[in-house]
């Protein structure tokens, strides 16, 4: 099975067992910002099973119908994580606005501050092992998922030091204004996520170093030739698609242009996993004297 989607599959059963441990934890002592912390490994499960849906698709090979692949299904997922994000902050502004107006006792807090607390390790483990493998594998649904789970990870520390602290001081007011500062927190969250992917669906040029990066290897490789130009890249998921202009000699032949282009394409994919290249050659009079210098 396929590293990446062994790690969704993981995110799912990780995510369920977070979400029944928050949920006893809510059960147990009623306390409002434990349920908004609960309200978000919802989020987590609902959000881990479209991961997984997304990281499937991705894995797709090309077809007639989608001759560049299936990557950008990835980024689909994390803009629903986004959106439903949104709406689970939503809904724990109202249930703080109504703990707010009616603060009610915790009952056995220490029971339910210690399940919590668990639930809460078990998911920083999870989050570090996400956005550490989102990275290597170049998959935005698990980085993104890993980068979610992380706010996660920060406002259940909150919560947990500010329930106790109602509970010590018998400041019952704090639990439904620690739950609306939670709501707060995942909401800018939610718009980061969402932002982050939009880009992905935009076409967005690759990052600035590995755009230098794919010029050097250019200028590096294309010994023979007389110049690159209209470097074009976009990032989809795991794959970079790169094109250029390569500018040969008129007297060279079509084999000659040809050794060129595979010599720049086998470096470029040691440099670039996953690089999808696309070279076309011109003869020296289209030569336009800008972009890349063949050293």
């Amino acid at each position: 099975m396929n590293r990446t989607l062994q790690i969704a599959i993981g995110s799912l059963m990780v995510g369920l067992v977070v979400l029944a441990l928050k949920l006893l934890a809510w059960r147990m002592t009623g306390s409002v910002a434990l349920y908004s912390d609960a309200m978000e490994s919802i989020v987590n499960v609902a959000t881990a099973l479209a991961a997984l849906v997304a990281v499937r698709i991705a894995l797709r090979p090309a077809d007639a119908n989608h001759p560049y692949g299936h990557h950008k299904a990835e980024y689909f997922s994390a803009v629903m994580e986004g959106v439903m994000i949104v709406v689970a902050a939503l809904l724990i502004l109202r249930k703080a606005w109504q703990g707010f107006l009616a603060p009610q006792p915790l009952d056995a807090p220490v029971e339910g501050l210690a399940i919590n607390a668990a639930a809460s390790v078990l998911n920083a483990l999870w989050c570090w092992v996400l956005i550490r493998q989102g990275r290597k594998l170049r998959s935005p649904a698990l980085e993104a998922d890993g980068r979610h789970l992380f706010t996660d990870v920060v406002s259940s520390l909150g919560v947990i030091a500010g329930v106790a602290l109602a509970v010590v001081t018998g400041w019952l007011v704090l639990d439904p204004l620690l739950a609306a500062l939670v709501a707060l927190n995942i909401l800018w969250s939610g718009w980061k996520v969402t932002k982050e992917s939009m880009s992905g669906l935009m076409d967005e040029a690759a990052p600035d170093h590995m755009l230098a990066t794919i010029r050097g290897v250019i200028s590096r490789e294309a010994i023979g030739a007389l110049e690159a130009h209209d470097v074009r890249t976009r990032v989809a998921g795991r794959v970079t698609f790169i094109d250029f202009h390569l500018v040969v000699p008129g007297a060279s032949t079509v084999e000659a242009a040809h050794c060129i282009c595979d010599r720049i394409e086998a470096a470029l994919k040691d440099e670039v996993p996953g690089a999808q290249i696309t070279i076309h050659i011109e003869p020296e009079h289209k030569a336009k004297h800008c972009g890349v210098v063949v050293v």
